[in-house]
């Protein structure tokens, strides 16, 4: 069978990837393209899609002058249809949801300490 993985944006908590990886779980970097983290997480194709992408908000939110959108950096996720797991406090998820824009339908907001098991759901 495999192993299900878990794309991960730089700065995700360790004990998160420890815990995935001791429970079966293989942990894949991704890159929001800026950070130079792992793979370009908007180059994503069929054929290495990942399971899930875990990170925290500010990964993926981008400044109002750029020219790069949240939706342009999670493209390929919405594409393939890849479930994006956002940290983010509980009592900020309704700013949050602003922050994201087009991209909200297509992300996940957890609270930090539910991630864990948030994960686990969606892996099944």
């Amino acid at each position: 069978m495999k192993r299900k993985s878990v794309g991960y944006f730089e700065g995700t908590d360790s004990i998160w990837l420890t815990s995935l990886i001791a429970q079966g779980r293989d942990t894949i970097p991704v890159s929001n393209g800026y950070d130079g983290h792992g793979k370009n997480v908007r180059l994503f194709n069929a054929r290495d899609k990942v399971d899930v992408v875990i990170g925290y908000l500010h990964k993926v939110v981008t400044p109002k002058d750029w020219d790069v959108t949240t939706t342009d950096i999670l493209h390929a996720c919405i594409t393939y249809d890849i479930p994006v797991l956002l940290a983010v406090p509980g009592k900020l998820h309704g700013k949050a949801k602003k922050l994201l824009e087009k991209a909200a339908e297509h992300v996940h907001l957890v609270a930090p300490s539910e991630m864990l098991e948030t994960i686990k759901e969606v892996l099944g």
